[in-house]
């Protein structure tokens, strides 16, 4: 994995920076920073981690993400395969973390925008007609100039205040305790899970990584993601298993074997736990929802 990436702060003379993103894959680097960000998948696929949070994200995924939460959009295996020509397509909003400080903006008619900017400290997902809304709504913003693209952005800010297509996204109690210098440990333990979760995940390979004994990591582990490391191999692992029972014809005990899980029955139950339904449950769900959506 590569170093951290430190995110270009946003100039003195800009109140907030637009940029398209067009790439074979998005950001591999686990990270945070001190800007507000809101993010929009336009194409890719990949899993999603927000703080103690994963799943899986694919076109329409939106999220907001407040100051110095961490995060990464981290794209399937086969985008990282030149040979396979994937792109991925994504728009990013940054703001200040002291974009509402300016006196204008402490009144009352901000009080509603300014409430949600502290609500998304625990990062908030967008769905519904909210998200095809503000995704339309960034995508002109990108060709807006001056007054007209902060108008905008208020305009978004205004629908992400009162819409009911939000939800948070961490748990309630999640803090992000992770310091600057220890990104680049987390970049390496999540890398090493995501490339090698369909075979053999051990807690020894992962505390060598980060340097620690298998106890002193399995503490530190705990500590940053509110959960177990065979609690969030497991979660990554069923994550995978949902987007093959979406976007494949794999019977039940090949997903499993897709996954990394050696025995059908140790598949199942952990699945039913998680997901309150079997895979097979779950599947025929999915399928149903797609044909009357269709």
């Amino acid at each position: 994995m590569k170093n951290p990436v430190k995110k270009t702060r946003i100039p003195e003379h800009k109140a907030f920076v637009i940029q398209e993103l067009i790439a074979p894959f998005f950001d591999v680097n686990w990270h945070f920073h001190s800007e507000y960000q809101l993010f929009v998948v336009l194409k890719g696929r990949g899993t999603r981690f927000i703080g103690d949070h994963m799943q899986a994200f694919r076109e329409g995924d939106m999220v907001f993400t407040g100051p110095n939460l961490p995060h990464l959009w981290k794209n399937d295996k086969e985008y990282h395969d030149p040979k396979n020509g994937l792109i991925t397509h994504g728009i990013v909003i940054y703001l200040p973390d002291n974009f509402l400080n300016e006196s204008v903006f402490s009144l009352e008619e901000f009080e509603g925008i300014s409430q949600m900017l502290k609500r998304s400290e625990r990062g908030i997902e967008v769905t519904g007609r909210t998200n095809e809304k503000i995704t339309s709504m960034m995508k002109e913003m990108l060709d807006l100039k001056g007054t007209q693209r902060i108008i905008q952005l208020l305009k978004i800010l205004d629908l992400l205040a009162d819409s009911p297509d939000c939800k948070l996204i961490t748990n309630a109690g999640y803090i992000n305790s992770n310091k600057e210098s220890e990104k680049d440990r987390m970049g390496l333990v999540y890398e090493y899970v995501m490339q090698n979760f369909q075979g053999k995940v051990s807690l020894e390979e992962a505390a060598k990584l980060s340097n620690l004994s298998q106890s002193a990591f399995s503490r530190y582990f705990k500590s940053r993601v509110n959960k177990t490391f065979s609690e969030f191999l497991t979660e990554v692992r069923i994550s995978h298993a949902c987007k093959l029972l979406h976007e494949t014809d794999l019977n039940i005990s090949e997903v499993a074997y897709e996954c990394g899980f050696f025995t059908l029955s140790n598949f199942n139950r952990l699945f039913k736990e998680r997901m309150n339904q079997t895979p097979h449950e779950y599947r025929k769900e999915f399928l149903n929802a797609f044909a009357t959506v269709s």
